[in-house]
């Protein structure tokens, strides 16, 4: 597999073709499957971003003069694995600002939780209020000042003797909102010590993925359809086993 490199010839490579698990790609857009260490866009840490990383992708790929156009119309958390969605150009950027916000995009998230649910499928309503110096988010049962209305439909897909596999359906897109509403329910997802789980997960992932995603495209107005496996780690892998059957 080709490597890209800098534009000066003794220079080492910035990174592999292999870096990235690209989903999808046309001329409006790209997907890709992010590992739960990498940051979509850039933060304090000055980590370099998934962003940087698709636009030097795209820059190489079809040998364009100066920085690539790439759009960013969505993130999931750094620990979250799964799904991002980029623009290309400023057309499909336009467009999917307007999809998201309007909840146009159809989601699916995979969890491995170590409580098993009450109910094998329910729909959760919170209110969630977001402390911005924490950087977590806290659900309430009832409406409560500064809080925001969030909804999830989810279903157990398959149980081992220790973990429960979940899919969840957000029908909002609230700040940690999964991670809220699942401990919220008594069932912390594996590794995700700020919402309750008992020990981090080695690598500090936990175990929630972005799975799916359905929507029509932006320019084509044909419908796709992106999936993206998980990562490959046992307690994954041996999920994937099961509901592939």
């Amino acid at each position: 597999m080709s490597e890209f490199e800098n534009d000066q010839p003794d220079s080492q490579p910035i990174f592999k073709l292999s870096d990235l698990q690209i989903l999808y790609e046309d001329n409006h857009l790209i997907a890709i499957n992010k590992k739960p260490s990498e940051i979509v866009q850039g933060d304090k840490t000055g980590d370099e971003p998934l962003s940087e990383k698709v636009k030097q992708y795209i820059r190489v790929k079809y040998n364009k003069p100066g920085e690539a156009y790439l759009g960013v119309a969505h993130r999931i958390d750094r620990p979250v694995s799964g799904i991002v969605i980029f623009a290309r150009t400023s057309k499909a950027l336009s467009r999917l600002d307007e999809m998201f916000r309007d909840k146009e995009i159809k989601k699916t998230y995979w969890a491995v939780v170590k409580n098993k649910p009450a109910s094998p499928a329910g729909h959760l309503v919170h209110y969630l209020k977001k402390n911005e110096q924490k950087n977590r988010s806290r659900a309430y049962d009832q409406e409560t000042n500064g809080a925001l209305k969030s909804e999830l439909d989810y279903n157990v897909l398959f149980s081992s003797d220790n973990y429960h596999l979940l899919e969840i359906h957000p029908q909002t897109g609230r700040h940690h909102q999964i991670r809220v509403q699942l401990a919220a329910m008594g069932c912390p997802i594996k590794g995700d010590i700020k919402y309750g789980f008992r020990r981090t997960n080695e690598d500090e992932s936990i175990h929630l993925h972005s799975r799916q995603a359905e929507l029509i495209h932006p320019v084509s107005k044909l419908q796709i359809v992106i999936v993206a496996d998980p990562p490959n780690e046992v307690l994954w892998n041996y999920f994937m086993g099961k509901v592939k059957r």
